[in-house]
């Protein structure tokens, strides 16, 4: 009984094919409309998972981040009202400037109306209760008639909240995420 001979040996060349006289190994590739289906497909795929990513995470931190510069500066108003005490009786005041929702704020000199600084909040909202200012005393002390609560909110589902409450008679400042 006769053995069957392989169609080729290892040692030996790859049968050929073709017009163009080389093996049918180097003649395997992908064409060109291959490829396009292919990045059409890809492109199908990232238009249908990007927007399913959470950018909630991203408006959460802004939160955050804003509600910290907020509760920085009402300290630091509170610091140049104790500072300035023997020059400026009257104080200073951090303001909430706009429209309610709050997305910008201003902290001034009551005595002579100068603005020491400012600041927006871009896309992150302030809410006060009960006014738009924040008035501290030569004291530190929160003046009468001032706003005590405000709070932070950014976007997201949930949407993050945090609540900067000022405490009347001392100045201090506490800030709770809610």
């Amino acid at each position: 009984m006769a053995q069957k001979k392989a169609a080729f040996t290892p040692l030996e060349a790859p049968p050929i094919s073709g017009k163009s006289g080389l093996p049918r190994l180097f003649l395997t590739g992908f064409s060109l409309v291959e490829l396009f289906i292919l990045v059409m497909f890809l492109g199908i795929l990232a238009v249908i998972t990007v927007p399913r990513l959470n950018f909630g995470i991203i408006s959460k931190q802004k939160a955050d981040t804003i509600a910290r510069k907020i509760v920085t500066d009402l300290r630091r108003t509170r610091g140049l009202a104790i500072s300035d005490a023997a020059n400026n009786s009257k104080g200073y005041e951090l303001k909430l400037v706009g429209s309610v929702p709050y997305s910008a704020y201003e902290i001034e000199n009551i005595d002579t109306h100068e603005t020491v600084g400012s600041f927006t909040t871009g896309d992150v909202t302030i809410d006060c209760s009960g006014g738009h200012k924040f008035r501290f005393g030569p004291l530190g002390e929160l003046k009468s008639g001032s706003t005590t609560e405000m709070s932070v909110s950014a976007g997201g589902n949930p949407p993050r909240r945090i609540t900067i409450t000022v405490i009347p008679a001392t100045g201090m400042i506490k800030c709770v995420e809610n």
